[in-house]
């Protein structure tokens, strides 16, 4: 298993396919983009669902996300998700994207083995979203959840941070139009991720103001905080139910002490928390001729090296130095 000290099993694994993406997103990263990684850095197709398997069979890994970047980018994604799909036992699959492309993809995502996909939508407006991504593709985005829930990747995940000044009206249209399509939405505070290093906590919406909004035009009744378990969400019922609303609220109302998470970055680097400020290398091991045993060991220590928490409350927490586009989410 994948242990640290404090009790935790990470068995949630979060891949990174590329630190690329197709939207500039003003909380994520500057106008003109970033340096991206060069092709020879990041794992190869094999490499990737080697480190997966790995993960599965020797570590106790029963969940598998794929994230980016823009996941979509990764030429030959359909095949990734077979052959992850493939692996013994099968781990559950699913992605995170902004949606762009996913229009041309969803069915063969689907048909390949995808079980879930959660779809980044943080405005209805075109406008906002020409301001806020800096790009022109709300539509594509739009059309990308549609064709998810036409290929039954569903319930599809919707997920939202609002920002002052930005979008901070949107949570009740939002949520009123995923409540009529039968997606599901989850609101999540801003972290500090972004590659300029500008977040502010002032300028940050918080899960009790995005409650309040909700509050003002839905009935809201917490769900089985059992049920919960280690998932970043605090679910509501809406109106009484079936339907609900999730508000991660990562700053304010940390769940370190349930995370099972655990990512491998685009270039094959262990990291054992969003916010780590080291990581641990299997790319290079893999590629020196280590074996399956010994790259299990590194990723071992790795997780039993995990922190007790983020630290974003803490007077000296420092920024990672990798961006959210780069880390995966």
């Amino acid at each position: 298993m994948l242990a640290d000290s404090y009790g935790r099993i990470a068995t949630d694994l979060r891949i990174s396919l590329t630190d690329r993406c197709n939207l500039r997103c003003a909380y994520c990263m500057p106008p003109e983009g970033l340096d991206w990684l060069p092709k020879p850095e990041l794992l190869t197709d094999d490499e990737l669902v080697r480190l997966a398997r790995i993960g599965v069979e020797q570590l106790g890994i029963t969940e598998i996300r794929y994230t980016g970047g823009e996941p979509l980018l990764r030429r030959g994604l359909p095949d990734i998700v077979g052959r992850t799909a493939a692996l013994r036992p099968r781990p559950e699959i699913s992605l995170t994207t902004n949606g762009i492309g996913l229009g041309r993809l969803a069915g063969a995502l689907a048909k390949g083995g995808l079980d879930r996909i959660n779809v980044s939508l943080d405005t209805l407006r075109p406008e906002v979203f020409r301001s806020l991504a800096r790009r022109d593709r709300l539509n594509d985005v739009l059309t990308g959840l549609a064709a998810a829930a036409a290929a039954g990747l569903t319930p599809g995940k919707v997920n939202t941070v609002l920002m002052r000044g930005v979008n901070s009206d949107e949570a009740v249209p939002l949520l009123r139009f995923c409540l009529e399509r039968g997606y599901q939405l989850r609101f999540i505070e801003q972290m500090p991720l972004d590659a300029q290093h500008g977040w502010r906590r002032e300028n940050m919406i918080s899960a009790d103001e995005i409650l309040a909004a909700l509050s003002a035009e839905f009935s809201l009744t917490p769900d089985d905080e059992v049920a919960r378990g280690s998932a970043p969400a605090e679910t509501f019922l809406v109106d009484g139910g079936p339907a609900q609303v999730g508000v991660i609220g990562s700053v304010t109302r940390p769940f370190c002490g349930t995370c099972d998470r655990v990512r491998l970055t685009a270039d094959g680097q262990v990291r054992n928390c969003l916010f780590a400020r080291t990581e641990s290398n299997l790319r290079d091991p893999m590629r020196a001729g280590a074996g399956d045993e010994e790259l299990a060991a590194i990723w071992r220590r790795a997780v039993a090296a995990k922190l007790p928490g983020h630290g974003i409350n803490d007077p000296g927490f420092l920024q990672p130095a990798r961006p959210m586009s780069a880390i995966g989410g």
